[in-house]
């Protein structure tokens, strides 16, 4: 696991490095700055997406619980500060419940974690529209309040200390509490860790809840920092997630991975977006580089667990 975070590490620093030499004030502070704010709304989303993939599953609802959270946010708030706690709470609580749908379906019905979690995507999808009608615009009230937007602004953002504090609550949670540790053995074996006592359900339940949940910390930060959601505000987020996932050196098979390898496979793909977009890279250029980049890692992560 310790290899695979250096391997992450290493990656980041030699896109940074690439940068810096072909582009002077690449990996200045104002651009670091820049790449570190837009990487920390795929930090919270894959902060969700590593924990089902531990287990071996996926969650694919990440785009809509997204948008759905943000404008739940914004319609509930209707950009006034005394409603603000209340809409945030209303937000999350949309991500809990999403999860908790997911988990159970996954877990106590059997269905497999791609349809479930796509077709719940798909009624997010519906119940978002029903509830926007199809409309994110100023004239609607649709703007987030203002106390979320000051605290999304300035020298350095809010967003980056609340990044923290999920990296913190990861890597806690993962690594020195009796849960982690159940995670980790359900997404090894599941059946093993059935018979050593492991409630393999509850564990599953939980973490597609937290997946949902931070999906939706996601849809807050992003209305709070660009002030207003629109519709499909997180359609890049699935495969961006599972792309910091890969390259973070979370095994999709489930049972090695740590976030802070999440962090920089978050903060890799933002840079090397952001590199192409120096070189002049077109959008389907990206693409296929993000789809290769990807398969090239499996491959290696592939070769190396073949040899271990």
């Amino acid at each position: 696991m310790s290899r695979r975070v250096l391997y992450a590490l290493a990656g980041t620093t030699a896109v940074l490095l690439v940068g810096a030499i072909l582009h002077p004030g690449f990996a200045s502070w104002s651009s670091l700055r820049v790449m570190l704010v837009v990487a920390s709304f795929t930090g919270f989303v894959a902060a969700g997406q590593m924990l089902v993939v531990l287990v071996g599953g996926i969650d694919l609802s990440i785009p809509w619980v997204l948008n759905g959270a943000a404008i739940v946010l914004t319609t509930s708030s209707l950009g006034q500060t005394s409603r603000a706690p209340l809409a945030v709470v209303l937000a999350l609580g949309v991500g809990a419940l999403v999860g908790l749908g997911n988990g159970f379906g996954v877990a106590w019905l059997g269905v497999p974690a791609v349809v479930m979690t796509l077709g719940m995507n798909g009624v997010m999808q519906g119940l978002t529209l029903g509830l926007s009608k199809g409309l994110t615009c100023a004239s609607c009230g649709s703007y987030a309040p203002s106390p979320l937007r000051g605290l999304f602004s300035g020298a350095v953002p809010g967003q980056l200390f609340l990044w923290g504090g999920v990296a913190l609550l990861m890597t806690v949670l993962l690594t020195l509490t009796t849960f982690g540790r159940r995670v980790y053995a359900v997404g090894v074996n599941p059946r093993a860790a059935f018979l050593s006592g492991v409630g393999v359900r509850g564990v599953t339940v939980a973490l597609y809840t937290l997946s949902g949940v931070f999906a939706a910390l996601a849809g807050i930060a992003l209305v709070a920092y660009g002030g207003q959601p629109s519709l499909g505000l997180g359609d890049p987020y699935l495969f961006e997630s599972i792309a910091a996932v890969v390259v973070g050196g979370v095994s999709i098979l489930g049972g090695r991975g740590h976030y802070l390898g999440v962090i920089a496979g978050s903060v890799t793909l933002v840079a090397v977006t952001t590199f192409l977009a120096a070189q002049r890279v077109p959008e389907y250029g990206r693409l296929m580089i993000y789809g290769l980049v990807i398969l090239a890692i499996l491959f290696a992560y592939g070769r190396e667990k073949a040899h271990d």
